[in-house]
This record gives structure tokens, sequence and C-alpha cells, in this order.
């Protein structure tokens, strides 16, 4: 089983030495992460530069907030860079991240993310310079002269999915589909990868044409107890958003989501913590002591083949946050 890592080290510049780690501990890929304070297409320009091998990619860069060929170029500059190691991953977001964050319409968000995706594969590989361009449904875009020189690596597409109509999106149109760090084992098993080979089917894909690159959160501690308290407030602060509900009530825990949210409310931190329990952290989470962690990834074998490892932030200090990230390099990959 290959290694996937999510680039939480706090900043541009840690990120990179991250990064560096990662691909001498032997990790696959690498990936950036975008949130208000943070750009998903920068730091990767710097992590090209200072890696050789690991591929790299963002995990996920907001698809609405900027152009299709914003995307398109940033995507083919860290192509470029890094020799033709990019992988381009594209999220939705949530209608108040769009609107209250960026000031940007949120709007049938599957349907334009299917657009998005194969007005994207047009323009990464239209090298004719005769101009390009598109009328879809969602977008028109005509440039005279348009022009690019090859792509150096095949560029694969991911979208970020957790409920059935993105995932059907995913698998209508994209290469690969990003797991949410709330969606369980269960729900991949019995969802995600039956909806994603639905959708490659109806579209007339492949089966397996988009894979499954999970998030997968991973709390590693000498204290088991450390490591559970961790996953759990990064599940908690998640499951303050009602959208990933369906996932709660899919296994019968709808209360979990609304403890969870009337604790935030509060600003009770420690109830949100609270409110998740051992089993739900057992079906999404790596929290667990390092003799452990083996036989816990070895659990998302026929899942996926590219588990990307995620160390919990929210209310971790950030000692803690760099003692898990040190303990995750040191993860095998599951035989």
């Amino acid at each position: 089983m290959k290694r996937g890592l999510i680039l939480t080290g706090g900043s541009a510049s840690a990120d990179v030495e991250l990064a560096v780690r990662a691909e001498a501990a032997g990790f696959d890929a690498v990936f950036s992460i975008e949130f208000f304070n943070r750009h998903g297409f920068v730091p990767l320009g710097a992590i090209a530069q200072a890696t050789s091998r690991v591929r790299i990619g963002t995990a996920i860069a907001n698809a609405f907030i900027r152009t299709p060929l914003l995307h398109a170029s940033a995507a083919l500059d860290l192509d470029d860079l890094s020799d033709g190691r990019m992988i381009l991953g594209l999220g939705s977001g949530t209608r108040r991240m769009n609107q209250d964050w960026y000031n940007v319409p949120f709007t049938a968000p599957a349907p334009r993310m299917v657009e998005l995706v194969r007005l994207l594969r047009a323009a990464i590989h239209e090298q004719k310079g005769m101009g390009f361009s598109w009328e879809g449904e969602h977008w028109r875009i005509k440039v005279p002269m348009y022009s690019h020189a090859a792509p150096k690596g095949p560029i694969p597409i991911w979208v970020a999915a957790v409920n059935r109509g993105m995932i059907g999106a995913a698998g209508r149109a994209a290469d690969g589909l990003v797991g949410h760090p709330i969606a369980t084992r269960r729900w991949h098993r019995e969802v995600t990868l039956p909806g994603l080979r639905a959708a490659e089917s109806a579209a007339g894909r492949p089966e397996g044409a988009c894979a499954l690159a999970p998030y997968v959160v991973t709390s590693i501690a000498d204290d088991r107890e450390t490591a559970l308290r961790d996953a759990k407030g990064q599940i908690g602060f998640y499951y303050t958003t009602e959208l990933y509900h369906s996932i709660l009530e899919f296994h019968g825990w709808r209360e979990v989501g609304d403890a969870c949210r009337a604790a935030f409310r509060k600003g009770d931190f420690k109830a949100m913590t609270e409110a998740v329990p051992d089993a739900l952290v057992d079906e999404i989470a790596i929290a667990c002591t390092p003799d452990e962690v083996t036989d816990r990834l070895a659990q998302w074998k026929g899942l996926t083949e590219l588990p990307i490892l995620y160390a919990p932030t929210v209310g971790v200090p950030p000692e803690r946050v760099r003692a898990n990230l040190d303990a995750i390099l040191e993860v095998s990959p599951a035989t």
C-alpha cells in the first residue's frame, strides 16, 4: 500500500521541510491544503523544487473561487516545475466558504464540477496554438492563439466528495476522488465505491477510472488516550457542519453531530470532543500507539491504494502536532 501525506506543518516554509522529510521517508505523495489563510498552489512551487521523486498535489484547492484557466495554468506550471509529478485536486467547498469567505456564488456544485473537470482536461491538453474555446452550461471561454508546452506528466484531476451527488460527479469525470476526513470505511465501502462504479458506467468510463484516495485522520502517541483525544477533536470539529451528517445518519449516529454542533455553538471544545464515541473514531481514523499503526493502516486495504495520512490540528498544541507528524513519517506501508 502506498502512502500520501497532508502537509500540516503550520506554514508554507514548514510544509516544504515536511515534504522533503516525507520523500526521504518513502512517502509516495504529499498534498497541500487550502483554507482562508492558506493558498493551495503556492507552496507546491517550492516543494517541486525541493524534492525529486514524491508526487505533489492539491488536496484540495477550492474549485469555484478561480476561473478555470487559472487552475489549468497553475497545474501546468507545477507540472513543469516538478517534472511531471503534479496532481490537481479540487473541491467545491461549502456554501459558507464560497459565499462568506470568497464572495463567489455557490450554485449547482455537482454539475459545475463535472463540467469544470472536462474543461480543465481539454485546456491542459490543448496545444495546437489555434485558440481555445469552451461553450458549456456554466462556462464560456474564448482565447485566441491559446498555447502552452505539452505537460510532462498526465496531471490527474481529482475531485473531493462526501455525499452521493459529488461522488457521482467524480465518477463521471475525475481521475480520483479525495475522500473527506470524516468518511468512515463503511461509508466508502457501501456508498463511495458503489457510487463511483455506477457513475463510471453511466458515463461510459471503464470501471476504476476514478480511484479513491481518502484522507485518513492519523493520531499516534505512546499514550492511547492522547491519540484518541486529538482524533476526536478533529472529527468533532468537522461534524459541526451539518452537510456531513449524512454519514452519521448512515451509521445511526445522528445525535453525535447534534451534540458536536451544540457544543461548538457554546464554545465548549471539551464537550465537542467528548461527543465523538470511540467506535466512530475506529471507523474513521488511525488513533493508536506506534506499535499498532501498521495493523490499523491495513484496515484500509481493499478500499484504496493511496490512503492520505492527516494529522489532527484542531485544538492540538503545536508541539503535539510536530510529535505526531514525526511518528507519521515513520509509518510503514501496510502489507
